[in-house]
């Protein structure tokens, strides 16, 4: 879900020290984080005109296809269009989890989310204000944005989306109680029914706890989960979202210019494209694809703007630039009959499928003129997990030695040094559970992929799991497939014709050489925490983020900071 997830970075608490990014020493000064996250460029403080700029935008649930430079001739994306053709588009490029959560917490670390265990961290450890999972406490000094995760329920009048279902039970779970409690009372006054009044009270009294105990959470999502913060203060709760991506953007734009002399480095994350797409009066409207199509053009226009921004300090030609999204469209969003999630193309499948390239293969741009190629077209496998030991390298930052890194630097097959990608393998997982496999075989330049584990489309054959919010990962509503669903990718991609011993005479040697790599992939495990045990998923009042006196959280410290002129 994009924006708002925090992952670990090791903890550092002196400002100007060397501080460490998935453990890998480097020295920062600014991040602006969930949102937007922004740091000084890896390496030394001082500038440093053989380290360029770094700006990495990512996307959230952007479909492949929705991009123009990628094949969609009816949605305007001028902008990411245009860096496209200024430097280098990349064909598989791959996430490595096909949700918000896992696949960011990969891109942050250079290695997949479940060898760091909990990777959905929150803000605090012990009490309200310890920060122990806030930026800050990790290595950077500055951040700005959303700690949580969007949702539907940040925007009034927009039905709720955390735990819906649940909810729903609850609601009337509670109207039964109430009904009950209503006939004892009216039987007790009628004479009708024999209790006592003592009994009556401790009924009426467990039913308003059963009542408080859940609505105390879900009925106040809003106020909990959707904030802003600026450190370690809160400076919306709850967030006004029509303002939030002025604010995220003026935020961005203030950083560069203020940061102009010395290397940088700025992640944004975007609120574009996640339900509940909110979309400016300026592009409401304006696209040939109702409000999703709107916020992706307004998308793009935000891109624009940081990039002129760019270009108006002169650091076009001192800045590497990426743009991705955090893995494929989600395809079951959808208001009534309205679509509000994206198009992944040719590609089977979307957000929440670990296995099918639609939900994993994202757009890959990159662009560094005069040191980047331009209008360059790479069609070799990659992944989001590439990015970090590329920016780390960049930085002049060295690489941990006391873990695994699933990621390799880029940079040699973007200068066209070397022919391939170095992942001979990747790996595709939801949650915990591997779902597929790629082997690039690069003698003869074929891809090949095998499914173990494939959802159950609802309804069957729809192409996704309508009505469930997200394709389930295991359980009863996947399919276990034994031998294995085998693809060749390189002729296709749409993954429609599944191979056999009888079509594909490389069929078992196929088979045994990816089942090979996947034990010895599966060597390289460690133990870690659990996600979602029960301790860490369960709401805790007293680590909650206020603005305030608890329970009563409410404030707005923007004031009219999202009318500056951008």
């Amino acid at each position: 879900m994009g924006v708002g997830r925090f992952w670990g970075w090791t903890p550092i608490t002196k400002r100007q020290r060397r501080c460490r990014l998935n453990g890998a020493p480097v020295r920062c000064r600014v991040v602006f984080s969930i949102l937007l996250v922004l740091c000084l460029l890896l390496g030394i403080c001082a500038a440093n005109d053989s380290k360029p700029n770094i700006l990495l935008i990512m996307a959230d649930d952007l479909g492949i296809g929705d991009v123009g430079c990628y094949g969609n001739d009816t949605l305007r994306t001028p902008n990411i269009d245009r860096l496209a053709k200024e430097g280098i588009k990349l064909l598989q490029h791959l996430a490595a989890a096909p949700l918000c959560t896992p696949s960011r917490a990969a891109f942050l670390t250079g290695r997949h989310a479940f060898r760091s265990g909990k990777w959905h961290q929150g803000v605090n450890c012990e009490f309200r204000t310890d920060h122990c999972h806030h930026p800050l406490s990790h290595g950077f000094d500055y951040f700005y944005g959303m700690p949580f995760t969007l949702i539907n329920d940040c925007q009034i009048n927009k039905p709720p989306e955390v735990d819906a279902a649940f909810r729903a039970k609850l609601w009337v779970y509670t109207q039964v109680v109430v009904l009950g409690m209503l006939t004892l009372i009216t039987g007790k006054l009628t004479g009708l029914i024999s209790v006592s009044w003592k009994i009556l009270i401790c009924l009426i009294t467990l039913s308003f706890l059963f009542f408080i105990s859940w609505y105390s959470s879900f009925g106040f999502i809003r106020y909990w989960n959707c904030i802003l913060m600026r450190n370690y203060e809160i400076t919306q709760q709850p967030m006004v979202l029509e303002r939030t991506a002025t604010l995220m953007l003026k935020e961005a734009i203030s950083f560069i210019a203020r940061n102009k002399h010395r290397p940088f480095l700025l992640f944004v994350s975007l609120l574009h494209v996640h339900i509940p797409l909110v979309t400016t009066k300026q592009f409401l409207g304006k696209s040939k694809h109702g409000l999703y199509g709107d916020n992706v053009e307004e998308m793009d226009w935000i891109v624009g703007k940081i990039l002129n921004a760019i270009e108006k300090e002169g650091l076009k030609n001192t800045t590497f630039i990426y743009f991705t999204s955090d893995h494929g469209g989600h395809l079951e969003a959808k208001e009534g009959n309205v679509q509000l999630g994206g198009s992944n193309g040719i590609y089977k499948g979307g957000k929440g499928m670990g296995g099918w390239e639609g939900g994993i293969r994202v757009p890959g741009i990159f662009r560094w003129p005069g040191v980047l190629p331009a209008g360059q077209v790479i069609d070799e496998p990659t992944s989001l997990m590439d990015i970090y030991p590329t920016v780390v390298h960049l930085g002049g930052g060295k690489m941990p030695h006391d873990r695994v890194i699933d990621g390799h630097d880029l940079i040699p097959l973007l200068q066209g040094t070397v022919k391939h990608s170095e992942h001979h393998f990747l790996f595709h997982y939801c949650g915990i559970h591997l779902h597929a496999a790629r082997w690039h075989q690069k003698d003869s330049n074929k891809v090949w992929k095998v499914h173990y584990i494939t959802p159950n489309f609802h309804p069957e054959g729809a192409g996704a799991c309508y009505g469930r919010g997200v394709c389930p990962c295991s359980g009863e509503h996947v399919t276990y497939h034994d031998p294995p669903l085998l693809f060749d990718l390189s002729r296709d991609p749409s993954e429609t014709s599944p191979l056999s011993p009888a079509t594909e005479p490389f069929y078992h040697t196929v088979i045994e050489r990816l089942t090979e790599a996947i034990m010895e992939h599966q060597k390289t495990f460690h133990p870690v925490s659990q996600q979602f045990s029960v301790n860490n998923i369960v709401w805790k009042p007293w680590l909650q983020p206020c603005c305030g006196t608890f329970p009563f959280c409410s404030c707005d410290k923007e004031g009219d900071n999202e009318h500056i002129a951008l």
